[in-house]
C-alpha cells in the first residue's frame, strides 16, 4: 500500500496514542472523521496497522527481570525451534538475526530465579537448541513505540 502524507500523519497520531478518537485526528489534520475512519480501515486491511496495544510497564505486573538472549539453532531445526519458542511463556520477542546468533530473544521473568528456570528448563531444552548467551537488562533508558515515519517529500 502506498502511503501518502495524510496516511503518515494519521499513523504518527495513532502511534503516540492509539486511543485518539477519529474526531480528534480529523481535527488535527483538517479532514472529516469519516475520511479518517476510511483511511484507518484501509491501512488495517492492508496490514499497515497490525493492532492496537496498551504499553504496560513489565515491573508493575510482576515481571521485574528482562533479558536479551542470543540463541544458536542447530542447522535444519530452525522451523521447529522458532515455533517452540513462540509457545514459551516469558518469550516476548523473537528476532532472526545475522552474526554470531541466529535468533535474538527478549524475555521477561519475575526475578533471576524465574529467568534461570526459563533458560534452563524451557529454552535450553528445545530440540533445536545449540547454545545461547543471556544478557540481563539492568534498565531501559529509552523505549519509543513511535516509529520514525516521515513523508518521502520531507527534506532532511
Amino acid at each position: 500500500m502506498d502511503l501518502d502524507a495524510t496516511d503518515r500523519a494519521i499513523l504518527r497520531i495513532l502511534m503516540e496514542d492509539a486511543r485518539t478518537p477519529f474526531s480528534e485526528i480529523a481535527r488535527r489534520i483538517d479532514m472529516s472523521s469519516a475520511t479518517v475512519h476510511d483511511r484507518v480501515g484501509r491501512m488495517e486491511d492492508a496490514g499497515v496497522i497490525e493492532g492496537y496495544h496498551a504499553h504496560v510497564d513489565p515491573r508493575e505486573v510482576g515481571l521485574g527481570t528482562s533479558a536479551l538472549v542470543g540463541f544458536r539453532v542447530k542447522q535444519g531445526r530452525e522451523k521447529e525451534a522458532l515455533q517452540q519458542l513462540r509457545d514459551i511463556e516469558g518469550v516476548q520477542e523473537i528476532n532472526l538475526t545475522t552474526g554470531e546468533w541466529d535468533v535474538m530473544l527478549r524475555v521477561y521473568a519475575e526475578d533471576t530465579d524465574a529467568l534461570r528456570e526459563l533458560m534452563f528448563d524451557h529454552i535450553a531444552e528445545l530440540d533445536g537448541f545449540s547454545r545461547s548467551q543471556t544478557m540481563v537488562i539492568l534498565g531501559t533508558e529509552y523505549d519509543d513505540p513511535v516509529l520514525p515515519i516521515r513523508d518521502p517529500d520531507d527534506e532532511d
